[in-house]
């Protein structure tokens, strides 16, 4: 079950990976990069579930925390706004 899922999450950013290269506009390239970084959360958690070494899911929530701010920053920029309006 294990392997399936790693096999899923890796087509799935394959697939985000295609998105953020090929997108038509910024918005679709940042959901891209969005999307992307929930499937790193994702590969932390399996593997923190998988060693029982809780080090991983430190690096999951950092990362989505610090995906989360990115994808603000990068959408107030897109709509010319500036960070602090």
């Amino acid at each position: 079950m294990i392997t399936i899922l790693f096999i899923f999450l890796l087509i799935c950013s394959f697939l985000c990976l295609y998105r953020i290269s090929k997108g038509p506009s910024p918005g679709d390239r940042v959901v891209g990069i969005d999307i992307l970084g929930i499937i790193v959360v994702n590969f932390c958690t399996i593997i923190t579930y998988l060693t029982k070494v809780d080090f991983y899911m430190n690096i999951a929530l950092s990362w989505a925390l610090l995906s989360f701010i990115g994808t603000l920053a990068v959408s107030k920029f897109l709509e010319g706004k500036g960070f602090d309006e």
